[in-house]
């Protein structure tokens, strides 16, 4: 079997709300969402969720091997770009096409890709991730009241603000979930996408957790930051989540060495090669590891045969347009299938046929605003912290 070719095509997930983080939010819910379809000469098409930028270049690694040395061939496209860096979107574009690879591998040997990569649950245990900061206090009452009705017991909310609000939104989340577990204590969890400095930190967490139990603080503070990382983990009682921006082994090693993490995150973009290479690193440091991501379903296949997988995320629970997964949500857990690879089906026809929204304007969660780290006071933003009428 050889590679023959890729092709690229962009597809969407239309949340059909508005979604966004501390950075930035996208008020009509559509997210763009990249895909990379690697070719061979046997009629296999892997399919790869992931950037394309200098992908000729990192194509140019794998073209006419035999992508069942994924592994390998992993490597020779890190190889390939060691000069312009493999990190940032170029990373992301390895990761798309190695994730291809894998699903390739595993439907030539006809079976799915946790089992291939020796899986023996097909059951991935999930937490609930609304990026909700754009919502009403009603608003995300109603959404997680359809996260709990799929048995999610545990949440993490987009915040880091204002304190006050923070706390009623975790309080009102926390109840939802409360209440559908029968008075079960849920996992909660805040995500503030690197928005704080040190003290900003340690300051707002401290102020939570007089009323609140927080399983995790994630990306407090800059994702590279290993001495700030551990200061805030050292100050506050959660447990310190972040490395889903983080690319290669190279940036991992000081955060661990320095203790700076508790929980270990790799995002979907990144691929799966990656993925099993930090849960390996975070294993030999006794940590958990966590993925990331809109559509984590080849993260959700690698996490059955890793030995310290904690939970998984679960954002949207619809595919992104065009695209069918087999795999479903039931009693919190991801229950994937046995379709071979991946078990994603790409209706084409369907993508090319979407029409894509005019560009956006220079804001959103994916830019970092001019004063992100520098926030005396609360701040409304672009949302309203206010309740919803009635």
């Amino acid at each position: 079997m050889r590679i023959t070719g890729y092709r690229t095509m962009t597809t969407v997930q239309e949340w059909g709300r508005p979604v966004g983080d501390v950075n930035g939010v996208f008020a009509d819910g559509a997210v763009p969402v990249p895909l990379v379809l690697v070719d061979t000469d046997e009629g296999i098409t892997g399919v790869g969720l992931g950037p394309h930028v200098e992908i000729e270049t990192v194509f140019a690694a794998i073209e006419g091997e035999d992508p069942r040395g994924v592994t390998a061939l992993y490597d020779r496209m890190l190889r390939r770009t060691f000069k312009a860096g493999h990190a940032g979107a170029v990373f992301g574009t390895i990761g798309a096409l190695d994730t291809a690879l894998w699903d390739i591998k595993a439907q030539a040997a006809g079976e799915p890709l946790w089992r291939l990569l020796g899986g023996r649950d097909r059951g991935v245990p999930a937490y609930a991730s609304g990026l909700d900061i754009g919502l009403t206090d009603d608003e995300l009452v109603a959404v997680y009241q359809v996260y709990a009705q799929h048995g999610l017991r545990a949440a993490k909310i987009k915040g880091g603000l204002d304190i006050e609000r923070d706390r009623r939104r975790l309080t009102l989340v926390r109840d939802v979930l409360t209440e559908a577990g029968r008075g079960a204590r849920p996992g909660l969890m805040l995500d503030v996408n690197e928005a704080w400095t040190r003290k900003q930190a340690v300051r707002h967490v401290c102020e939570l957790e007089r009323t609140l139990d927080l399983t995790w603080i994630e990306e407090p503070v800059r994702r590279w930051d290993a001495e700030g990382l551990g200061t805030v983990g050292r100050g506050i009682r959660a447990s310190v989540a972040t490395g889903e921006n983080l690319t290669g082994l190279e940036q991992f090693r000081p955060l661990l060495a320095a203790g700076a993490v508790d929980i270990v995150q790799t995002a979907v973009v990144w691929g799966v090669s990656h993925f099993l290479r930090v849960s390996a690193l975070a294993h030999a440091h006794d940590l958990p590891v966590s993925p990331i991501g809109a559509t984590p379903v080849a993260l959700l296949h690698a996490a059955t045969s890793v030995p310290n997988h904690l939970a998984s995320e679960l954002q949207d629970l619809h595919p992104p347009l065009g695209l069918s997964l087999d795999l479903h949500v039931e009693d919190g857990t991801f229950v994937l299938g046995d379709s071979p690879g991946l078990g994603v089906t790409i209706d084409e026809q369907a993508i090319n046929a979407f029409r894509r929204p005019a560009a956006r304007a220079a804001e959103g969660p994916h830019i970092r605003p001019e004063h992100a780290g520098r926030r005396l006071l609360a701040v409304a933003h672009h949302f309203s912290p206010t309740r919803s009428p009635g």
